[in-house]
């Protein structure tokens, strides 16, 4: 049975029931090290955008990203996590997420390139995704690929103590519907710490099939949008993992782990620190 039939709503990954243990407040030593995984993943996802061109495989940017993040004395989040074979998820064109890397996808000019990776760091994770535009993009797939990541701010500055997530859901939805895109439903951000996956969900679009959180100081949150050009509707094809736009339209994705502070937030994974 295909793991994303058993989820509604599931995150960018799947979450396994296990780990669904109620939301846990990061004390100030366990931030600390978040924020060290979280700049691994942050300098990976740094260095794909810098190297990656026409002519490379997505298997070529599995292997710099395992490569690194071992280097960096971390160890990959994704690899091995409900048997994915990778350690970045690498998503092209209307491919929305968990693609898995192959020496048989070429990346080409003109893609709309989505890698998403995690780090395990002396027991915390840090989960970030970024979309690339290969060389020269069209304007539609350029504004997309704009407006996915502005969604993610959009949504990262509601972020402090004593918010709600729906506040973070509205206002990246409103920015998504606003500027002509989709919000994907099928799939969610989601609390990160000890586990990959863990609790609250993080909706990307306003809902009453889960609490509205109030969100407290020492929360870490991965907010992860995902837009779609057209139909906001997801199959999942034959190897279980890759889901794609049914109308084969575009789709893109921009993620941080964040962290809740009393008046706001940190970004942990912000890649313009490195």
């Amino acid at each position: 049975m295909n793991i994303f039939s058993q989820l509604l709503n599931k995150p960018a990954l799947p979450s396994p029931s296990n780990q669904r243990r109620g939301i846990e407040l990061k004390s100030s030593r366990e931030v600390e090290i978040m924020r060290q995984a979280s700049r691994i993943v942050a300098t990976v996802l740094k260095e794909i955008s810098e190297l990656v061109e026409p002519g490379m495989t997505t298997a070529d940017l599995d292997a710099h990203a395992e490569k690194r993040i071992r280097e960096m004395d971390a160890t990959p989040s994704f690899k091995g996590y409900h048997n994915f074979p990778a350690s970045i998820c690498s998503s092209i064109n209307h491919e929305v997420v968990h693609g898995i890397p192959s020496r048989k996808k070429v990346i080409r000019t003109g893609d709309v390139l989505k890698v998403d990776t995690g780090a395990y760091y002396q027991g915390f994770h840090g989960d970030s995704c970024i979309t690339i535009a290969v060389g020269r993009v069209t304007p539609d797939a350029a504004r997309l690929i704009r407006v996915a990541e502005e969604a993610l701010y959009k949504g990262i500055e509601q972020v402090k103590a004593g918010a709600h997530l729906l506040d973070l859901a509205g206002a990246i939805e409103d920015h998504v519907k606003s500027n002509g895109f989709t919000v994907v439903e099928d799939f969610t951000g989601h609390g990160v710490g000890r586990n990959l996956h863990e609790e609250p969900s993080v909706f990307n679009f306003r809902t009453h099939s889960m609490p509205n959180v109030k969100l407290r100081a020492g929360m870490t949150l991965a907010i992860e949008p995902i837009l779609n050009a057209g139909s906001r509707f997801t199959r999942t094809l034959a190897d279980r993992w890759t889901a794609v736009t049914v109308d084969n339209a575009l789709s893109a994705q921009f993620e941080h782990t964040v962290l809740v502070t009393e008046d706001g937030y940190e970004i942990l994974t912000d890649r313009s620190k490195i």
